[in-house]
Formats: C-alpha cells, structure tokens, sequence
C-alpha cells in the first residue's frame, strides 16, 4: 500500500476493522436469482458510483454521474453486454470527505451488492483499499496514486500519478511547448492544495517540467485544502520572486476551480504577462458568471482527453450520448461528464470481452491484456494503464468567453518517474 492511501485511511481505520469480519462474508451472497456471482444475474449487471457531488469550497463533479448514465444508456439501447443491460444505481455522494467515501464504499459493496463501481470521481479515496479486498472492480480518474498499482481499480485514461518505478505522462510540459515555443530558457512555478494529493502532485510535475527542458523555480503544496484563501498575497509574493526575484514564464496550479479563481485573478493584478495554466477548468458552465469568465481568461487548461472542440466522430457520439440522457437539452458539456462516460466506457468495454460467463475472474482475466485504439483518451492497454498513463492530451485556452485548442491531441512518450 502507498504512503498516501495509508494515510488517508488511518483516519477510517477503526471504521473499516469493525466491518472487515463480515463484509467478506456478504460479499457474494447469493441474489434472487441464484446467482453466485455478486451484482450478476441473468440479465442485468448492477454497478454504482462515488462522486463529490458537494463540497466544502463548493465545487462540484456531479455531471460525472451524468456522463456515467450517458455511456451505460447507450449500452443498454445496443443490447447490453453480452445479452445483460446495465442497472446502473447512480452515484453515491462522498462530499469530498474520506469517511463518506469509505462508507459509500461499503454500501455500495455490502448493502447494493454491486459487481463494478464506475464511476469513482474523488480526491479522497479512502475506500480504495477495501474495493481492492473485496475484489470490486473500479473505474474513474487515475489522478490520484490508488489507481496507480492495485489490480482491482482502473484509471480511465491510465495511471496519472505513478509510484517510484513507474512513468509520468508527459502530456502537460510538452503541449505547453507550443504556447511557450519551447522550453529552453523558461522557467516554471507550481503551487498545490496542503493535502496528499498536493504533495504528490508537487513532486510529479517538478520531474514532469524539468524533464521537459523548463526550469523549475518554485514547487510547493502549501494553499490550505479546507478553504480558500481571502488573501492571495503570500503565495503570489513567493511566486512572482521565485525566479532570482523576477516572475516565472510560468504560473501552474494544481488546484480546484474556486482556488484557480482566488490564485489567477491575485497573480493579474499584480501585473502578470506570463502563461497561466491548470488541468481543471475546462467547464463552458464557467462562462455563464463574468467574474469567473473574467477571472480565468487567458488560461490555458490540460486535458487528458480529446477537446470538445474536436469532430472526431467518437466526440460527436459522446455528445448525442449526452443530449440524450438530458432529455434532449444542449446542456454546456464539461470534464465531469467526460470523467463518467470514459469511466463507464472502459468498464463497458472490458465487460464486453469477459464474455457471457461475467465473473469478478473472468473480467479480470479480459483485463489482462485489453487494449483498443482511436478512443477519446488515446490507445489503451492493460495492465499498462495501471502502472503509467495513455500519455495523451491536449490544451485548449480560454480566450474572450471561449475555448479554442492552443496545443492539439498528442500521445507522448513517458518518463520514468524517480
């Protein structure tokens, strides 16, 4: 087990080793129809979700669910998988709160019964170690280091944030090469949340950027994760110096949408020119509030997936996929939605393979050594994919109330992270 996964779950420990005893026991529990196999019957596969569908700063991934529904709709009106159609239950909601996500977790195991959790869209995800006890196969956004290692829980787009012995996605520094027309000379600033995630976040792309060729002159996770800062000017003064006391070419942050807000709008007033970027706010729902629209203009943002922008005809499917589980409304599409659908899209298409004889073995067995080509997030492959990143992305930037691709969809070779 990972340091960060230890330490998040120390703080459920006592939780999780009152019900160890008698989760195992319920875990495949026979369903009315005599299945033995947990969530299968007949005719239907049953799977659920965790999500952050409230939080303390307010920002919310609820549209993961929504694109969740999207994808498993689409399923179920071809046939479904090998003749079962999907009963999706919908996502739990965490609230961003490691005791809600083991409990969610928990639930969804031991009282649904369900046999796969896609998606699972979260920065805390303490109950990472008892799906992969239970044997629950998991689908969501490798960002975080749970999804980097265990065998029983996948990233959609690979494993984001590798452990030591691993490779790092080169996607960020190398599509920022474009907007920067190289790295040679540039220098770079990174600024996280004080959480686990931030520190590892910290000390991925400090290796990702100067591997790159830029120079990295400031690398902290110090932006408290509870609440977002009233005051920006301690960070942007440590910031805006780090470079021999002159401003770096860049400013990246790895934070959610209201910090992003607080951090760019502190470092505009203060003069900036240079480039700024983060992997968070591709959201048209942004758009609608001008002090948001205003705030974050100029940005450039890292996807792990192809832009919205695109007419590839997989993203013209994703976006009839989603009118249609909303009712028939254009509704302003987002990362969030993409989290669900590719969560929901792996899974369907491992499922797929393992055949009508769907046990937790058998789709594990069709995990081992899946692979496909041309989809939204690139080629993929497994086991590959749990250990390093597809390496694919793209950067769009926000630019007068709209997103236009400032740096195209590339796959780019790895490194090895130390």
């Amino acid at each position: 087990m990972s340091r960060t996964v230890r330490t998040i779950t120390a703080t459920v420990a006592a939780l999780l080793l009152a019900t160890a005893c008698n989760s195992a026991a319920t875990s495949n529990s026979p369903d009315s129809k005599g299945s033995s196999v947990r969530g299968v019957t007949d005719d239907a596969i049953k799977v659920g979700g965790i999500v952050s569908m409230t939080t303390a700063s307010g920002y919310s991934k609820k549209d993961t669910d929504l694109g969740a529904r999207a994808r498993f709709a689409r399923a179920d009106a071809e046939g479904g998988i090998n003749g079962r159609k999907i009963d999706y239950l919908g996502a739990e909601d965490d609230g961003q709160d490691p005791a809600k996500n083991l409990a969610a977790a928990r639930k969804l195991v031991q009282q649904d019964k369900v046999f796969a959790i896609s998606p699972m869209s979260s920065v805390t995800f303490s109950g990472a170690d008892f799906l992969q006890k239970q044997k629950v196969p998991t689908f969501g956004w490798g960002t975080i280091p749970s999804f980097c290692g265990p065998t029983y829980i996948y990233g959609f787009g690979g494993c984001m944030v590798p452990m030591p012995g691993g490779t790092i996605s080169q996607t960020w520094p190398e599509g920022l090469k474009q907007v920067t027309h190289g790295a040679k000379g540039k220098t770079v600033a990174i600024l996280a949340n004080d959480n686990d995630a931030g520190t590892f976040a910290i000390r991925t792309y400090k290796q990702s950027f100067a591997s790159a060729g830029y120079k990295v002159t400031f690398a902290k996770s110090s932006v408290p994760a509870t609440s977002v800062p009233s005051d920006w000017s301690a960070y942007t003064k440590e910031i805006l110096r780090s470079d021999g006391g002159r401003a770096p070419d860049i400013v990246v942050s790895v934070m959610q949408t209201p910090y992003n807000i607080g951090l760019f709008t502190a470092v505009k007033r203060s003069g900036y020119r240079g480039v700024l970027t983060d992997p968070t706010d591709y959201d048209p729902g942004l758009l609608a509030k001008s002090a948001t629209k205003e705030a974050l203009d100029g940005v450039h943002i890292l996807l792990t997936f192809e832009p919205f922008e695109t007419r590839s005809a997989a993203m013209k499917q994703f976006k009839a996929d989603i009118k249609k589980a909303s009712g028939g409304k254009d509704v302003p599409l987002n990362m969030h939605m993409m989290t669900g659908y590719m969560s929901a899209d792996l899974f369907l298409s491992i499922a797929q393979k393992a055949g009508r004889n769907l046990t937790v073995a058998s789709f594990q067995k069709a995990a081992n050594g899946f692979s496909d080509t041309g989809t939204m997030v690139g080629d993929r492959a497994l086991p590959k994919g749990q250990k390093e990143s597809f390496g694919c992305g793209a950067l769009v930037q926000l630019k007068n109330g709209a997103y236009r691709v400032s740096s195209p969809f590339k796959c780019y070779e790895p490194i090895p992270f130390k």
